[in-house]
C-alpha cells in the first residue's frame, strides 16, 4: 500500500503509530466541526435554543 513492507519492523511500527494517530486527530476534529454545526441546525429546528 505504502511500502512500508521495506522498513524495518521497528521503523515500519512507528510509521503505523503515526498514520493512526494522525487518523484519529483528524477524525476528533472533523467529528468537532460536525457535531457544532449539526447541533446549532438542529437545536434551531426543534426551537431549544432561544
Amino acid at each position: 500500500m505504502f511500502g512500508l513492507e521495506t522498513l524495518s519492523s521497528s521503523v515500519q511500527a512507528v510509521v503505523t503509530v503515526g498514520l493512526v494517530l494522525t487518523e484519529a486527530i483528524t477524525l476528533y476534529v472533523g467529528y468537532g466541526i460536525f457535531s457544532s454545526v449539526a447541533g446549532e441546525t438542529v437545536l434551531e429546528m426543534i426551537g431549544g435554543d432561544q
